[in-house]
């Protein structure tokens, strides 16, 4: 079940339409620009018959692995706030920035690797190091100049004050 049907507004639409672009690649010198081209079209191809069938395509496998280092969040809607809980575990305060781009809400951050010495010997490594970018688009209720936001224990909190304009519009239709 897709949730995000449920949902009343897109958090998410500038985060997916960054990823929406589509990657071409310019050849390099030397290279055969026509095997290139067959490639990528063969690509876009297979995309969309995996898509017919409901399978998922090459593009979101792909994503999956860039989506590595995306910082899992919790949206919580409130009678007077929106509430936004981003996991950062390992990352510092720091180390996380928090801006806002006219009605989008940018959550910045890097979490950099611990420092190792020569005697460490790895036998394996699966945490992940690196830059996160997350991109929410802010409802039209949400009142900006009053966002607050702390930190604790790997969660970054972010409290979005609502206006009661747009609520209001809500309202409930008898059934007969």
């Amino acid at each position: 079940m897709n949730l995000q049907k449920l949902s009343p507004w897109n958090w998410f639409k500038s985060e997916r339409a960054d990823r929406a672009a589509p990657v071409t690649v310019e050849p390099r010198q030397g290279e055969l620009s026509p095997l290139l081209g067959m490639h990528q079209e063969l690509d876009r191809w297979m995309d969309g018959v995996m898509r017919q069938f409901g399978m998922p395509s090459l593009e979101s496998r792909f994503d999956e692995m860039s989506s590595l280092l995306k910082p899992q969040l919790d949206i919580a809607e409130r009678d007077e706030e929106y509430l936004i809980s981003v996991e950062v575990p390992g990352v510092d305060e720091k180390d996380i920035k928090l801006t806002l781009d006219d009605d989008r809400l940018i959550i910045e951050g890097e979490k950099r690797q611990e420092s190792t010495t020569k005697e460490d010997r790895y036998q394996r490594i699966e945490r992940s190091y690196g830059s996160f970018r997350r991109v929410l688009d802010l409802p039209g209720d949400a009142q900006p100049e009053e966002i607050r936001a702390s930190f604790s224990h790997g969660v970054l909190k972010i409290q979005v004050p609502r206006s009661g304009e747009i609520k209001a519009q809500r309202r409930e239709i008898p059934i007969q």
